[in-house]
């Protein structure tokens, strides 16, 4: 009896369907997909595409004119994946699917497995080779393996490539990969974040999603240049001790027709029913978290920007839309669970595996919810019930922070418990505080001009803010332009108002958030203690009528301590007397009425010593001199 052919290593096995039928094929990247191969003396490219409702597949391109008979593929069962060896397809060449439907009708996609895409508004998927690609960052991966974010600093640059900054004299402007490194390395080392997070990198057809309505989940977007520059970089970033964080959408994907809706005719990465895979307010499908194929795709693409491209970290986007099975919906548009409720336990199943096989195999790495309901254990362990995430972004703090920062000083006191809610619920999740590209778009206004007041009052409201959100549990995240105080929205069509560092206000604001994040790096009790209650102390939460909020973060071991006093009033307090926990001296580390922060220069004692005198309920105090929505930070 004639023996199997044997299966050459490039070539999809019997194995690698199991696996991928199992939704355990964590590396099915390697083999789907388009592979540039040599086989004995012949060079081509294998391709491979998961298309289990097909009637035939070919595949088509610059190598074969496009022809549909030129390359008809090979059915594998029983997972239904099409192959075909291409003697003579070439790097960078470009190439599709073509689709027969049992319906008889011609889809022309994408691959879902590309690494390089034709620049929009082209749609085809490029041949490309990104093992060849050289990475010299050992020592920082090294480094990430020792790496808990839960004792270390986070504050994180939220970026948008394409807008950052442009070249006046081209069509896009666009800074390429290796530019933009280049640039913004200089610009977080002179500010002090420690990590970058990167919005809308893979493949995308439209500029005005940002990227988040995905068709190339493998492809960094050839907007800014090809998978090598990408991983340049990452490198060049790495080698300069600076995080990355990717923005990722697991959420949903556009019906554009190249795409992965209806991939082979019928829904194959979406539910089938449309009440449970589409979003009715995004016009997008919804993936299919009960399909062990469509669960490996998305498990294997999170892996594959980690453990491929070196990527730090992963914000999940819109993860309450995927536990929901009513986001969005109207009664009548959602199907409930099997015990009549409203929860998608695909997904909470999905997120609990994702979860556990990234972290698992990268220690260092982390998974970031952006999850913006009260469900349960985001960050909790996965043996836990939680769905193992390393971090969430905390909306909640952000709504209630805006609304009572966008209020007259003259109410605040109504809205005082605004600030210090947040405090309540700090420990049961680990957080990250956000003030996101989300909140300085669609007339929401930028963050200098959600403050109240005119001119110098907006300027001084916006400094009182950043220094409260510095000292408050929580990693810190921050939108591009913001620590500049960006008069205007943010549009991805324009680059940041970089003209107004011309103005003295502006460099006064950027001065004070590049103090405070390089404070924030140098002083643990910033950031070792966020998630205990050891952390963080209340002075006085309750000063309602004069909108002043005191409080400590503590350092572990009792040392370099920090006291916060904030102002939230246009009043000057040259009365104000704090209490504190211990008779000590109390060194003034950050002062907003310093010159160069836009306030009145007045010298002051560097150092405070605390006597024996009730205040805030403490047995000891000192007076300071609180200016008009004064900040001061002292050590002890």
């Amino acid at each position: 009896m004639e023996g199997k052919r044997r299966v050459k290593p490039y070539e999809i096995g019997e194995l690698d369907q199991y696996l991928l039928g199992q939704g355990n094929h964590y590396e099915v990247y390697k083999k789907l997909g388009a592979h540039l191969v040599e086989d004995g003396d012949k060079k081509g490219t294998y391709f491979a595409v998961w298309a289990p409702n097909a009637q035939k597949v070919s595949v088509i391109g610059e190598f074969n004119d496009w022809d549909l008979t030129a390359d008809v593929m090979e059915r594998n069962d029983p997972v239904g994946i099409y192959t075909c060896f291409v003697e003579g397809a070439k790097e960078n060449e470009m190439y599709k699917f073509c689709i027969e439907t049992k319906k008889g009708e011609l889809l022309y996609k994408a691959d879902p497995y590309a690494n390089y895409a034709e620049l929009r508004p082209g749609t085809a998927s490029r041949i490309t080779d990104i093992s060849k690609i050289k990475w010299t960052d050992k020592a920082w991966m090294d480094q990430r393996l020792k790496w808990d974010h839960k004792e270390k600093p986070m504050s994180i640059y939220e970026v948008h490539i394409g807008s950052w900054r442009k070249h006046p004299e081209d069509e896009d402007g666009f800074y390429n990969y290796r530019e933009f490194a280049k640039e913004i390395v200089k610009y977080v080392h002179d500010m002090g974040y420690t990590h970058i997070e990167l919005m809308g990198i893979a493949e995308h057809p439209f500029d005005g999603s940002w990227g988040y309505q995905v068709t190339g989940y493998f492809a960094p977007t050839s907007r800014y240049g090809t998978p090598e520059d990408f991983a340049w970089m990452i490198n060049y970033l790495h080698k300069n001790k600076i995080g990355v964080i990717l923005d990722w959408v697991p959420a949903h994907f556009p019906k554009d027709a190249h795409g992965l809706a209806d991939f082979d005719g019928v829904p194959e990465y979406e539910y089938a029913d449309p009440r449970m895979g589409e979003h009715p307010d995004w016009g997008t499908k919804i993936f299919d978290f009960g399909k062990n194929e469509v669960k490996n795709f998305l498990i294997s693409n999170a892996l594959f920007w980690i453990e491929h491209f070196h990527i730090d970290g992963l914000r999940v986007d819109a993860v309450a839309s995927i536990l929901y099975l009513d986001y969005g919906k109207k009664d009548g548009e959602w199907v409930p669970n099997e015990f009549g409720g409203n929860k998608n336990l695909q997904a909470v199943e999905f997120f609990k595996h994702l979860n556990s096989v990234v972290l698992g195999r990268n220690p260092g790495a982390v998974m970031i919810a952006e999850e913006s309901t009260a469900w349960p254990k985001v960050t909790g362990e996965v043996e836990d019930d939680g769905l193992g995430f390393s971090l969430k972004w905390n909306m909640g703090w952000m709504h209630d922070f805006t609304e009572y920062m966008k209020l007259d000083p003259l109410f605040r006191k109504g809205a005082h418990y605004n600030m210090t809610f947040a405090m309540s619920y700090a420990y049961s999740e680990k957080y990250i505080l956000v003030l996101s590209h989300d909140e300085v778009v669609h007339l929401k206004c930028s963050m200098i001009n959600k403050m109240p007041g005119l001119g110098w009052e907006k300027f001084e409201n916006l400094k009182a803010a950043y220094a409260f959100m510095m000292g408050h549990s929580g990693k810190k995240l921050l939108f591009m332009g913001q620590d500049f105080a960006q008069l205007r929205e943010w549009s991805e069509k324009r680059e940041l108002d970089w003209y107004l560092l011309a103005e003295k206000e502006h460099q006064q604001m950027q001065s004070w958030v590049r103090d405070l994040l390089h404070l924030y790096r140098r002083r643990k009790a910033f950031y070792e203690q966020d998630n205990t209650w050891e952390g963080f102390e209340w002075i006085n939460a309750d000063d309602r009528d004069r909108s002043i909020y005191s409080f400590v973060r503590h350092a572990k071991g009792g040392k370099q301590n920090l006291l916060f006093v904030i102002s939230f009033t246009p009043v000057a307090r040259e009365d104000y007397r704090v209490g504190v926990p211990k008779r000590k001296q109390y060194r003034l580390i950050l002062n907003s009425d310093e010159e160069k922060y836009g306030g009145t220069g007045k010298k002051r004692p560097a150092v405070y010593k605390a006597e024996k005198s009730e205040c805030d309920g403490r047995p000891y105090s000192f007076a300071y001199p609180l200016p008009a929505y004064g900040v001061a930070i002292f050590e002890f």
